[in-house]
């Protein structure tokens, strides 16, 4: 793709994004093309890219992501109140953690991995009706959540985006190359969110029942991400920095790695475990949790190697529960201990 001018010589950001936007093709379309030099679009200004420093081995050891066991969860006793601790520390001081023998099996993972290559792979025809940035639509397919501001860089990256509003979406909806793997999924993150809704409410010494009652997880935004492989990784990011604006968000990844969290303003490389998930805090729970959680941001970094496949399951409120809004929870407030959010 050449770049384009505003006829002065300079870059003409507008024309770039809409002549991205026409192919309908996503970034995969570019490496289909055989770009081997990056697009302006998609260059991200040097301070970004260097806005804080990477964590660097210490004696060869890096700093490790917290993991918690949930065997034997469902057991109570002090089991339970073990893991319950081990949340609570993690959600405070990292906003990340890992989890293992978390109940979904190992074969439904990889279908799931599989089955968003597959989609992704797909010739440009087949994916070119579902390409939007309409976040209306409850399934859409592009490179950004949204549209572009106004001389916003683009991420090296596309995704496939699928909504279930209250736990539902119309399977017909869901494109055939992944429709079954996407049912199977998010019915095993539901049954997963039951769990870690009981567990984040005991961490913040409530009723295991309050979050539910809340129905601030009640939905769910299955981001199926394909990020290809980048030939000038380093003018570029795979996801800018950011936090997340849900409550909750479960993430799996492939073996290939590229996430990061701000952990101590540094970079700090979380790589991938096979048969683990990420959990991370999201704005609105810390908000509700009046700062006894914290949503951290983080970032993927675009690489030569690829395509790397991640599976991100956001958590939101029912449509009932995001009609009205959201501040702390009420148990959490005291004079000693007052709300900091409206």
């Amino acid at each position: 793709m050449a770049v384009p001018t505003n006829g002065n010589g300079r870059y003409d950001w507008a024309k770039e994004v809409k002549e991205f936007d026409e192919t309908k093709a996503g970034v995969k379309g570019l490496v289909d093309a055989g770009v081997t030099k990056l697009p302006r679009l998609f260059v991200h200004p040097r301070d970004k890219l260097e806005s804080h420093p990477q964590i660097k081995s210490k004696d060869g050891v890096k700093i490790e992501l917290p993991t918690i066991d949930f065997e034997g969860v469902k057991d109570g006793g002090a089991r339970r109140r073990e893991l319950v601790e081990e949340i609570r520390i993690a959600a405070k001081e990292w906003g990340f953690f890992r989890i293992v023998n978390h109940g979904i099996p190992l074969h439904t993972m990889d279908a799931m991995l599989d089955a968003v290559r597959r989609f992704h792979d797909q010739p440009t025809e087949e994916k070119m009706p579902l390409y939007s940035a309409d976040s209306r639509k409850k399934v859409r397919f592009n490179s950004n959540n949204g549209p572009l501001r106004e001389n916003e860089s683009a991420s090296w990256r596309d995704i496939l985006t699928c909504v279930f509003q209250d736990d539902h979406l119309d399977p017909g909806d869901i494109p055939l190359a992944c429709r079954r793997e996407v049912h199977e999924y998010v019915k095993c993150m539901i049954e997963l969110r039951e769990v870690m809704a009981e567990l984040l409410s005991e961490a913040l010494g409530l009723n295991n029942d309050c979050l539910s009652r809340m129905e601030c997880m009640k939905s769910e935004a299955l981001a199926c991400l394909y990020y290809p492989n980048c030939p000038e990784p380093e003018k570029t990011l795979g996801t800018p920095k950011h936090s997340d604006m849900t409550f909750l968000t479960l993430l799996m990844q492939d073996n290939i790695g590229g996430l990061q969290i701000l952990h101590d303003d540094k970079w700090a490389d979380v790589p991938p475990v096979r048969g683990a998930l990420i959990a991370n805090i999201g704005d609105l729970m810390q908000i509700i949790s009046n700062d006894k959680f914290t949503s951290v941001e983080h970032r993927v970094v675009a690489q030569a190697v690829g395509p790397r496949i991640s599976v991100a399951c956001f958590f939101m409120p029912s449509q009932r529960a995001a009609a009205k809004p959201f501040g702390p929870i009420k148990e959490l407030v005291s004079d000693e201990n007052p709300g900091i959010y409206r």
